[in-house]
């Protein structure tokens, strides 16, 4: 599975503990300042060290979903039961939401207006269009 490289904030994720508290440089190669690091040598420490971004600093727009926000919702085809979205992949071109069907079988739903009708967090329902997919 690909994982998508969301853009970094320009302040708010946090490494080791510490909340970066500016940013700099390119998307390839950022330059970050780090609350309680103000040395080389701190942030050599640092090296490696995972970067995580809490939801609330998320950047995401209305429309825009967390993948792990997606798994588990029930996938329906208007009235008929389709699944359950086991997880979201980036391929090269589109994500798709790979769907355990209730038969058992997988199915690939692309993340496209024409396929997905809606996406109901609250309701853990996400609506798609089986003819657009050929089945139905």
């Amino acid at each position: 599975m690909v994982d998508p490289a969301p853009e970094l904030p320009a302040s708010g994720g946090i490494v080791s503990g510490r909340r970066i508290t500016r940013r700099a440089g390119t998307s390839e190669k950022p330059i970050l300042r780090l609350e309680g690091s103000s040395t080389r040598e701190d942030a050599e420490a640092l090296r490696g060290q995972e970067l995580t971004i809490p939801r609330e600093d998320s950047m995401l727009e209305e429309g825009e979903f967390w993948a792990s926000d997606l798994e588990g919702c029930a996938v329906v085809s208007g009235a008929v039961e389709v699944g359950v979205v086991r997880r979201m992949t980036a391929l090269p071109s589109v994500e798709v939401l790979e769907v355990d069907r209730v038969d058992g079988s997988e199915l690939l739903v692309p993340l496209v207006r024409d396929c997905v009708r809606s996406i109901d967090l609250e309701a853990r329902r996400i609506d798609i269009d089986l003819e657009f997919l050929g089945e139905g």
